[in-house]
């Protein structure tokens, strides 16, 4: 037998041209962290994962993921083990 094998997903992360990590301002001096890049098929998935694994809140809405607080330093490992790749991640 031969079984079919499917690693679409895992592809898909592969093919991201460039994930972009950054910090924002907002009301009241509150800060943001913004990722940018994600493909739009897994933009509400990885958004859930995201704040799950950080304890914050956020959405994700017009292609961008924006949370609630500084995350910059602790994402990068996350998008990581979520399957991207590390040379497309960019941390401003």
């Amino acid at each position: 037998m031969i079984k079919d094998l499917c690693v679409c997903e895992v592809l898909d992360k592969q093919e991201v041209t460039k994930i972009k990590v950054y910090t924002e301002s907002k009301k009241f001096k509150k800060l943001v962290t913004v990722v940018e890049g994600i493909d739009k098929a897994q933009i509400d998935d990885t958004a859930s994962e995201l704040k799950r694994k950080l304890a914050c809140g956020g959405t994700a809405k017009e292609g961008l993921i924006i949370l609630q607080g500084n995350h910059k330093n602790r994402i990068s490992p996350i998008l990581e083990k979520l399957g991207y790749l590390k040379e497309s991640i960019e941390v401003r």
